[in-house]
């Protein structure tokens, strides 16, 4: 095998590993300082949108809700494009390939929420696993459309 096969590999596999150890860091912080980050960016999306759309109101919708699960859904779009990137580097059947990255998204998510039930403040929710998996699953087709069309031209 060569070295840049191998550097390659290295390197896929370590964007995994080190956004894998993001998640569990963010999933790590108890509530009130996970809460306190979550409304730093809610207010600084509504201080955006008031000042560049006045006339939106976003009375009664709960934004910071939606930060929160968007967030979740966002972390796992990324781990499920890093993982099909990294197993792309093998030598396995597409198939194989996919169907892994899907795993992997999927049980980190599962293990993910059951670490949250050991931090103070927080829980494990079934609804954020399938809002993670869900992520993964549209960042590991995106990933795949843009490989189609890319191998097309």
């Amino acid at each position: 095998m060569s070295y840049s096969k191998q550097m390659k590999r290295l390197l896929a596999l370590s964007g995994v590993l080190i956004w894998m150890f993001f998640i569990f860091y963010l999933s790590h912080q108890p509530a009130t300082v996970s809460s306190e980050l979550s409304s730093g960016v809610t207010e600084r999306i509504l201080h955006t949108i008031d000042s560049t759309t006045p006339f939106l109101d976003f009375a009664g919708f709960d934004l910071h809700s939606f930060i929160r699960k968007a967030a979740h859904f966002f972390a796992y779009f990324v781990l499920g494009c890093l993982l099909l990137n990294a197993f792309r580097q093998y030598d396995w059947s597409s198939r194989s390939v996919y169907g892994l990255a899907l795993g992997v998204s999927v049980a980190f998510a599962i293990s993910d929420e059951y670490h949250q039930l050991f931090i103070p403040g927080r829980s494990g929710e079934v609804k954020d696993v399938l809002i993670d998996s869900s992520g993964a699953i549209v960042g590991i087709s995106l990933f795949l459309y843009f490989l189609k069309r890319r191998s097309k031209q």
